[in-house]
């Protein structure tokens, strides 16, 4: 089974999305057939435990079908990729009877979940949440939340004004009272993300709703998961990287490409447990796809320069993910490693 689902997905970024990257980043949008696409191989469902319903992959088949999918459309597969943070907390809580009323549809692809951490992260949370009779009132603002018009529901985190804990809960995908601003943002690239931010005030979640209640230290350390899931972003680059580079008979540099991607997948895999560790080895991936996109377009040459040209898809891939999902000693890591600063 699982590993039937990694051959799939390795089918579908070869065969529908790679043919299409490069309509959609002039186009910015994805086309609804990527969805149905995913959905109807099952790869949806894929953060989902056998309990569950779900395939219960191994955690290395759950990399590679997201590595796969990344070395097809980066749009798509970040855009994707949120549905299956929103699908593991979900799985995870303990609200038995939210659980079972999402998970079914979000594991079939029928309902396509987002998420909108990254206001929870910052001390202090750029979202805020306030207990009421029943439920929180969230306020504040989400700088990027990628799928807007896609995705169907939103996980939003918040830190709680009172003790600190971050609470997540779950809302409809839409203008509702409480989101009182969605602001387009015009990435130039990886734009089919459909990514905006948001503005929040007064936004209330009822208990019913509520995904987890959790200390700022165990939302951090559950971070972890969600990070180890975009280190797959860079990994999957650099594998299309090796095979443009094998098509045009430079077998040598990509299996040298292939060999470093195995070395930082060992290092990102070691570093779910630490997130330090996980940060320097997300550093390496990034890294690692810039050297493995500037060596697609040295190697192309001066088509390299054409926008109907994959080498300067890529190289743009590549950029995206130096910044995107980041944190703080991330963006360290990597301005001390180009400027040729280290410690």
């Amino acid at each position: 089974m699982t590993t039937h689902l990694v051959e799939v997905a390795r089918e579908i970024a070869d065969e529908v999305l790679f043919p299409a990257a490069l309509d959609v980043d002039a186009t910015g949008k994805i086309p609804e057939g990527h969805w149905h696409a995913l959905a109807d191989a099952g790869l949806y469902g894929i953060a989902v435990p056998h309990e569950l319903g779900g395939p219960g992959l191994e955690f290395a088949d759950l990399v590679a079908i997201l590595e796969a999918i990344a070395g097809g459309c980066l749009a798509t597969a970040f855009t994707w990729i949120q549905h299956h943070g929103m699908l593991a907390a979900l799985s995870a809580s303990q609200n038995t009877a939210l659980r079972d009323a999402l998970v079914p549809a979000l594991a079939a692809g029928r309902t396509k979940g987002g998420v909108a951490f990254a206001g929870a992260v910052p001390v202090p949370p750029r979202m805020r949440a306030e207990r009421v009779d029943g439920g929180w009132r969230m306020s504040g603002h989400a700088p990027f939340v990628s799928g807007w018009g896609v995705i169907d529901v939103l996980q939003v985190s918040a830190g709680d004004v009172d003790t600190g804990d971050i609470v997540a809960g779950i809302v409809p995908a839409e203008p509702a009272p409480g989101i009182t601003g969605v602001t387009r943002q015009s990435l130039f690239v990886a734009d089919g993300t459909e990514t905006v931010s948001l503005d929040v005030d007064g936004l209330v979640i009822p208990d019913e709703r509520i995904v987890s209640r959790v200390t700022r230290a165990q939302f951090m350390a559950n971070q972890n998961f969600g990070s180890r899931l975009n280190g797959t972003l860079p990994i999957g680059l650099v594998l299309r990287s090796a095979t443009l580079l094998d098509a045009v008979g430079r077998t040598g540099e990509a299996r040298a490409l292939r060999a470093d991607a195995d070395a930082v997948r060992a290092r990102l895999d070691a570093g779910l447990g630490d997130s330090a560790l996980l940060l320097e080895a997300r550093a390496d991936g990034a890294e690692l796809a810039v050297r493995a996109a500037a060596t697609v377009v040295v190697s192309d040459g001066g088509q390299a320069l054409l926008r109907a040209s994959p080498a300067q898809l890529l190289a743009s891939f590549a950029t995206f993910t130096l910044v995107a999902a980041s944190r703080p000693e991330l963006k360290q890591s990597l301005v001390q490693r180009f400027s040729h600063r280290r410690g």
